[in-house]
């Protein structure tokens, strides 16, 4: 398998292990997981599903996975399968929606009402919550050989879905300067370097830049762990996903120091997989964490056309 195989398996599997292991102890504080570690693949709890079940993070993910396998970037087939997968449980991990967000819900709603997929999503201030950088992986992965403009502007459509505000769509946008630079081999230092570069080339003079101070920090690294917040709220995923990468030395630590940092641990989990699994590829995720994932030949068949068609585009 070749090396940017890897990287791109090991991102999305990684999305979908980070999103399974903060499933059972979703919305617990941070204080519980210091008398509690979550150490594996547990079963149960927040929501009593079994171990390795992903949340909506691991099934948005797959839809856009599938739409852009099967029809290109086109956000209106996106949002159509995004729709699917809220009224039927399509690509569920057990066929059972037993989570979403209400920004996510609402543009929803929408679609079923008529809107276009890029016009669904909700463009106030407060609704900035971590809907569209959980499951804006594929998207990125898709565009990597596109110039920046283009790169960056199917990332912003592609959050508009769910999460029209500037500041969600530059989040994402944040997020997939980060995996360009990892997939280009840099390391998760110099990788955070060049995504601040090119994202304040991009964005410096946009009146939500501000809210991208901390991410923006030459010494994010050095930020104690109690500065670094890990609830729903978009910036704070971005962040606490970075730092876990940048403070780690394995996609091992990376996923379970995102976990542990409480909260809202399966979309940290997710974002922070996915940005580990990219930087150490498919071969550093530990087995027993792939293999409790269900729907293995579902996986393995989507995941691996993905990756063929994204290679053979690049």
């Amino acid at each position: 398998m070749s090396t940017s195989a890897q990287r791109i398996l090991g991102g999305l599997y990684g999305s979908l292990v980070g999103d399974a292991l903060g499933v059972p102890v979703e919305f617990a504080p941070r204080s519980a997981r210091k008398t509690d570690s979550v150490t594996g693949m547990r079963g149960h709890g927040m929501h009593n599903q079994p171990a390795g079940t992903w949340s909506d993070d691991g099934s948005l993910l797959l839809c856009s996975v599938e739409s852009l396998a099967e029809k290109g970037f086109d956000t209106q087939d996106m949002g159509q399968r995004f729709l699917r997968w809220f009224d039927t449980g399509y690509w569920a991990a057990h066929g059972l929606v037993f989570d979403i967000g209400n920004t996510t819900r609402n543009a929803l709603d929408r679609i079923s009402l008529g809107a276009p997929s890029e016009q669904a999503g909700s463009r106030g201030q407060y609704d900035n919550g971590n809907g569209s950088v959980m499951r804006i992986l594929p998207v990125v992965l898709d565009g990597l050989n596109f110039d920046e403009e283009s790169f960056s502007r199917r990332i912003e459509r592609a959050s508009a879905i769910t999460h029209a505000h500037a500041r969600s769509k530059m989040a994402c946008v944040f997020f997939g300067m980060m995996v360009r630079a990892l997939m280009a081999g840099l390391s998760p230092q110099n990788a955070l370097r060049q995504a601040q570069a090119c994202f304040a080339g991009r964005y410096e003079r946009n009146s939500e830049f501000s809210h991208f101070a901390q991410v923006m920090m030459d010494a994010l690294i050095e930020e104690p762990e109690h500065k670094i917040e890990s609830g729903g709220y978009v910036i704070d995923t971005l962040t606490a996903s970075i730092w876990c990468l940048l403070s780690t030395g394995s996609f091992f630590a990376c996923v379970l120091k995102a976990v542990n940092l409480g909260d809202d641990t399966d979309t940290t989990g997710c974002v922070a997989g996915g940005l580990a699994g990219v930087y150490y590829g498919l071969a550093a995720i530990p087995h027993e964490w792939l293999t409790a994932l269900p729907r293995q030949n579902d996986l393995r068949n989507l995941l691996e056309r993905f990756t063929a068609k994204t290679e053979l585009n690049a």
